[in-house]
């Protein structure tokens, strides 16, 4: 079990404690959603660190790239049916993104059976990245104009990228279904 691997069990270990903060009455909401902000940066921030140890210095497993990409999904679909069932965020916008999960997620795995590895793209990338910051910018909860103005714009750019992240993955790697 090298460093990476732990980082991305960390990870795991995190969502459900990120739940039990943001979900349960034991402190009052602005504290638990900050404890909840700091878990989920925290738990985000693993996942640019293991997947960068892990190339830097080859420890590269097949664990890991199964673990990996799984508790992403985790921790992002937790944090977006938590928002929806907040009333922080609308469940069209989380539907919407869980579908391109399964939809990616369903393609990899049909490539897999052929020996096929479709790796991370850049459009994939940046749509995490959206998602984190806006899952954060929303969880935070501070109702400005300036933030209100912040979280419309993080929610129309996740929109965007997921869908031209679904289509770049079909598109890239659609000889996948005729095969």
């Amino acid at each position: 079990m090298n460093l990476p691997n732990k980082l991305t069990i960390l990870r795991v270990i995190m969502i459900p404690l990120f739940l039990l903060i943001l979900l349960t009455n034991w402190l009052p909401d602005p504290q638990k959603r900050i404890i909840a902000v700091i878990i989920f940066a925290l738990a985000s921030f693993t996942d640019y660190l293991d997947g960068y140890i892990a190339r830097k210095n080859n420890l590269v497993t097949n664990f890991g790239k199964f673990m990996d990409p799984l508790a992403d999904k985790l921790l992002v679909t937790s944090a977006l049916i938590s928002l929806v069932e907040l009333g922080d965020l609308s469940a069209w916008i989380a539907i919407l993104i869980i579908s391109r999960e399964f939809i990616i997620t369903g393609f990899r795995l049909i490539a897999a059976s052929d020996g096929i590895v479709i790796a991370a793209s850049w459009w994939g990338k940046i749509k995490t990245v959206s998602q984190m910051l806006m899952i954060i910018i929303v969880l935070l909860n501070i109702n400005t104009t300036l933030f209100n103005y912040l979280e419309y714009l993080l929610m129309g750019a996740v929109i965007l990228f997921t869908i031209i992240s679904c289509i770049d993955y079909i598109a890239k790697n659609i000889k996948v279904l005729k095969e």
